[in-house]
């Protein structure tokens, strides 16, 4: 599966969290052969957890259903440049890669803000693949907190 193809998963599942009021952030993990193993989105409001991200969420998916905690040879892709939890998981879950759509300057860990899973102090650095669909992936965003600012 191509990373295009992947991201409009994560976006179905983005626009499937924002139509529950969460904010639209969409995540999919890949086996080594394209397989999806997990797909999630964010659901913070309706779980009570501040940890459920979607990629928080794809990568516990994932490890159940492989069976393992360690994601070697998978992709994690999201909608959002993760936050240094989601990144910090990512690493420590062992990802291949990592592809994300829209850059997140504000708490983006992977890159923007900070580079949370390049650092060389770890023992595990994803491969980071950056701006799929990013156009699609904003517009999402932009369009979901659009509706949520007082005039």
């Amino acid at each position: 599966m191509t990373h295009a193809a992947a991201m409009r998963l994560a976006l179905q599942e983005a626009r499937l969290a924002g139509a529950r009021g969460e904010v639209p952030v969409g995540a999919v993990i890949l086996s080594a052969d394209g397989e999806v193993l997990s797909r999630a989105g964010n659901d913070r409001e309706a779980s009570a957890d501040p940890t459920a991200h979607a990629e928080i969420l794809a990568v516990r998916q994932a490890a159940t259903a492989r069976g393992a905690w360690r994601l070697i040879g998978c992709t994690l892709v999201v909608t959002l440049e993760p936050c240094t939890m989601c990144a910090g998981a990512a690493v420590l879950a062992r990802v291949d890669r990592i592809v994300y759509g829209a850059v997140d300057p504000k708490g983006g860990a992977v890159g923007s803000l900070w580079d949370v899973v390049r650092d060389r102090r770890l023992n595990h650095r994803p491969e980071v693949v950056m701006g799929v669909l990013a156009d699609e992936c904003s517009a999402v965003l932009k369009e979901f907190f659009a509706t949520r600012r007082i005039r």
